[in-house]
């Protein structure tokens, strides 16, 4: 694992979490960030995830982003591995996913379309779940998968589905799980090439789409007309996921002040206002884009946060689980799953982001307790 040197040794320092475990503390502002409810909801989470989490670790799915998932959700809540009332479940997941990371550093043991997806998750949990424990186990997986999203990046400053490098990156939902990789290492004390950062920020503005307004156009002009970051370059698929990726990546880099983060807030926000009074039995959309939007909101912070993450919060206390006591072991306290994703692992994928999501007031995530860092803003200006 390399030293801890230049803008990665200045951001640590800054956000003052520097690879320590945390001490468990309610970090949440006050009752419009958690309530009774919300705090009840997130324990029946991690007891259907501790119920169901098989004796290997891993939930029954090969899908390692999805173990690691499964692990973030205990993180999320403040407990750490090997350690408290969940610290074995932590233990197991990690331990899984770092057993059946291959030698070049692939956190994928599934089929090869899956290699930057599930390594892209798994190299975020990996990295959060160092900074919170400095586990000696995790420090040297996290390392080598580090070094190949660094490798594997596109000319264009994407990725590609595969773990090999193209002439051009597949889509912005690859490019954001990568991004939070590189951050989440970067939190933990690792070195990324500045480089690297510097060309999926490129990549990743290539991805805004301005309606109306030719793309070839300097930012002033472009500001003047309404977009959205899609999932192609070019256009196409203006989905609420894409736009919330979006503006995960740039916060993530430090862009606090592109100004493409308030166009796509400005949507964000229409589309979770319209879940108030959320009755359904299920949460309002699926796992990953829940996963991104709750991260968006998170990250602008301020008015934009208040006023959303009730209206998110509640509806996925709404939609959990409840059966009648006693509890059934394999339903209460989940999720229901939408989307891709279906079954089991669709359950342990909703069940995981739900909690993480519900967690995310009490800050207890190296990632979460961070302000805006002058010095990266100036090491990553816009050229």
């Amino acid at each position: 694992m390399k030293q801890v040197s230049g803008w990665c040794a200045i951001w640590i320092a800054a956000a003052g979490i520097a690879g320590t475990a945390l001490t468990p503390q309610l970090r949440a502002e006050g009752d419009w960030e958690t309530t009774a409810q919300s705090e009840a909801a997130l324990e029946r989470g991690l007891q259907w995830l501790a119920r169901n989490q098989g004796p290997e670790g891993n939930w029954n799915t090969n899908e390692l982003g999805l173990v690691s998932m499964g692990g973030l959700a205990f993180l999320s809540a403040g407990h750490t591995p090997g350690h408290g009332q969940y610290g074995d479940n932590i233990q197991k997941a990690l331990e899984f996913v770092v057993r059946h990371a291959k030698p070049s550093g692939l956190l994928n043991m599934a089929e090869a379309q899956h290699d930057m997806y599930n390594h892209g998750l798994s190299a975020f949990v990996l990295g959060q779940a160092y900074g919170m424990s400095s586990d000696a186990k995790v420090g040297p997986a996290l390392d080598r998968a580090l070094k190949l999203i660094a490798a594997t990046q596109c000319r264009d400053g994407g990725w590609d589905y595969h773990a090999a490098p193209q002439p051009n990156g597949h889509d912005l939902s690859l490019a954001v799980m990568q991004a939070k990789a590189l951050r989440s290492a970067m939190d933990s004390g690792l070195e990324v090439p500045q480089e690297v950062i510097e060309l999926a920020i490129h990549g990743v503005r290539q991805h805004y789409n301005p309606r109306g307004c030719p793309k070839t156009a300097d930012d002033a002009e472009q500001q003047k007309f309404p977009g959205r970051f899609t999932y192609s370059r070019g256009g196409g698929n203006e989905t609420l996921a894409m736009a919330a990726a979006g503006v995960v990546c740039l916060q993530e880099f430090a862009q606090y002040d592109d100004w493409r983060i308030q166009k796509n807030m400005e949507f964000i926000e229409s589309e979770v206002q319209k879940w108030k009074d959320y009755k359904a039995g299920a949460p309002p959309t699926d796992a990953y884009t829940l996963y991104y939007v709750g991260q968006a909101l998170y990250q602008v912070g301020g008015e934009r946060w208040k006023k959303n993450y009730p209206v998110l919060r509640d509806c996925l206390v709404v939609a959990q689980k409840k059966t009648e006591t006693p509890p059934q072991p394999q339903t209460d306290g989940m999720w229901e799953p939408r989307g891709w994703v279906d079954g089991q692992p669709g359950r342990l994928y909703m069940t995981s982001v739900c909690c993480f999501v519900l967690a995310m007031p009490n800050r207890y995530l190296p990632i979460l307790q961070e302000g805006k860092i002058d010095s990266l803003r100036q090491q990553f200006r816009r050229k």
